[in-house]
């Protein structure tokens, strides 16, 4: 039985659903801390996936016959619990992109397509190269401006001086919902709020969020929401793009091709209705199926449980991390999740990933695509072990006892 039968917390019964948990890594039992980079995958996703390559495997929105009508339906269901799971008003606000990255760029390209010389975009400083770069080429791209809010030294953003930034010429902020770095919990709903009354519209990076939280978008408020189904225990290589219609209808497409017409002729093409004006191309439709599995399982298991077993494990991460001498923690805000960041005294992280792994720990060391956020903190790269619902307290031991044998090795 999985848990996707269960509606209790089951740590065991949970872990039985992630048979990779139960495997080892150079010979020690495998320890993954590295669900920031991607989550592991559940049965029931394994299963969605395989079902449909080996029994439905048909395209979508264009055969008559039997198998693309049951990939059809399977495909639009899953859009539909996409829907359901960001309470969107209507399907046609779900976009299916290949990630977070994808997602941004087409706000980027559409919607920025339409932005003049002057016109300003306002970011953080503590967003992922995703929501850094695309707004550098469409500044270089139109001759707009890109503005960036600072953070405090314990990774949070000012608001004071974050309000200051939205002036009559910013056209959108696009901030993230949670740092992948630093595990900061930005106040979205204060941040949407501030924006609105300035008429300026949201981009919500919700990439390192949505396996944690809820994302309500009509509570919010929020104009687009970018999340990828990899960091949601779903396949790789799909992402999740909401835009109010409002928006959206005003927006031209960004790719063209097939799915995306209502009429093609050699003097003029009319565009699909949403959401296919953005879908052009064959979708990845066993990746959107399994999402759609994904969310199920998430909630099955509850946002809320997950939140709360979450908070256990980071709390008591928190806690055994900064018993260590020669050990500093990045990012230490007062509303956090999941990420463990840090450094050791003398110890460059790449030796510390390398080290950890060799007992069969799997963390992530680098910059995490924040090279800015780095900078900030002025260290060149962090170690950061990040925390899913799946992980356990002795894990944690594991990776502080792992982290002692590593100073002792460089003392």
């Amino acid at each position: 039985m999985t848990l996707a039968t269960s509606k209790e917390f089951n740590i065991n019964a949970i872990r039985r659903d992630f048979p990779i948990l139960a495997t080892t890594a150079r010979g020690r039992p495998l320890v993954y801390l590295d669900n920031a980079a991607t989550t592991l995958k559940p049965t029931p996703v394994v299963d969605a996936v395989e079902r449909h390559l080996l029994l439905g495997a048909s395209n979508v929105h264009r055969g008559v016959h039997y198998l693309s009508e049951k990939a059809t339906a399977e495909f639009e269901a899953s859009r539909e619990k996409v829907r359901a799971f960001l309470n969107a008003r209507e399907k046609a606000e779900i976009i299916f992109t290949a990630g977070t990255t994808a997602s941004i760029n087409l706000v980027a390209n559409s919607y920025g397509s339409t932005l003049k010389a002057g016109d300003e975009i306002v970011i953080s400083a503590m967003e992922h190269h995703s929501n850094i770069v695309p707004w550098q080429m469409l500044c270089e791209r139109q001759g707009l401006v890109l503005r960036v809010a600072p953070i405090n030294d314990r990774g949070e953003l000012l608001m004071d001086e974050f309000a200051e930034l939205i002036g009559s010429r910013t056209r959108l902020v696009a901030v993230v919902a949670v740092s992948n770095a630093l595990g900061t919990v930005n106040p979205i709903q204060d941040i949407i709020d501030l924006a609105h009354s300035r008429d300026v519209p949201v981009l919500l990076d919700a990439a390192q969020a949505v396996a944690h939280m809820p994302i309500d978008v009509q509570a919010l408020g929020v104009d687009f929401v970018a999340f990828s189904s990899h960091k949601l225990f779903g396949p790789t290589g799909l992402g999740v793009l909401y835009g109010r219609r409002e928006i959206l209808d005003r927006m031209p497409p960004f790719l063209g091709g097939g799915d995306m017409i209502k009429s093609v002729t050699f003097a003029k093409t009319l565009y699909a209705d949403l959401p296919a004006k953005f879908e052009a191309g064959t979708p990845d439709i066993a990746g959107v199926i399994g999402l759609g599995a994904a969310i199920d399982y998430v909630q099955n298991v509850g946002l809320d449980q997950i939140a709360a077993a979450e908070a256990a494990l980071l709390a008591y991460g928190t806690e055994r991390l900064e018993e260590l001498d020669g050990l500093r923690l990045i990012g230490q805000a007062a509303h956090k999740t999941s990420i463990l960041g840090f450094v050791l005294d003398d110890i460059h992280p790449h030796d510390i990933g390398t080290l950890l792994d060799q007992e069969g720990i799997a963390i992530r060391a680098g910059h995490h695509c924040t090279q800015p956020l780095m900078d900030r903190f002025k260290v060149p790269a962090t170690a950061r072990a990040s925390l899913a619902f799946y992980n356990t307290k002795d894990e944690i031991d594991t990776l502080v006892t792992a982290i002692v044998k590593v100073q002792r090795l460089f003392a």
